[in-house]
Order: structure tokens, then sequence, then C-alpha cells
């Protein structure tokens, strides 16, 4: 076999795998379209949803704060003080 026969080989070969990798839908990472996910990373991203999900709540109050007029904010502070 030439060195050219043996190219052409190589090609079909990998096209041949192209195509049936596209066919059945062989993913190379796990963990995407319904593959398995490690519990580690399971762990870390449901410790990173919580964390969002503080985080969100956290700029709430403080654009509530924010959008206050300062004297709201004085006033509710000074009947604070009187109750």
């Amino acid at each position: 076999m030439n060195p050219f026969e043996m190219v052409a080989v190589i090609v079909v070969a990998v096209m041949v795998a192209s195509v049936l990798r596209a066919r059945y839908g062989y993913r190379r990472r796990r963990g995407q379209d319904g593959g398995e996910v490690a519990p580690a990373e399971r762990a870390e991203t449901l410790r990173l949803k919580e964390e969002v999900k503080q985080l969100k709540e956290r700029l709430h109050v403080l654009e509530r704060i924010a959008v206050d007029k300062e004297n709201s904010v004085a006033r509710q502070i000074e009947e604070l003080r009187d109750r």
C-alpha cells in the first residue's frame, strides 16, 4: 500500500467515525444533554445557585434603599427611635 492510499483510508475512516458520532449523538463531555453529572459537580452547582439567590436578595434590598428618598429613610429611623 503506498502512502497516498494510506492517507485516503485514514480520511475515509475519520469521516465514517464523524458520521457515526453525529448520528448516535456521542458527546465528548459527560453532563451534556442528559449525561451523568458527577456528584461533586452537582453539589457545586447547588451551592452556586444558593449563593446567586442570596446575592439577588441582597441586591433587591440595596436597590430598595437606594431608590427610597433620603428623607424617608431618616424618617423611618426616627420613628424607630421614638418607640
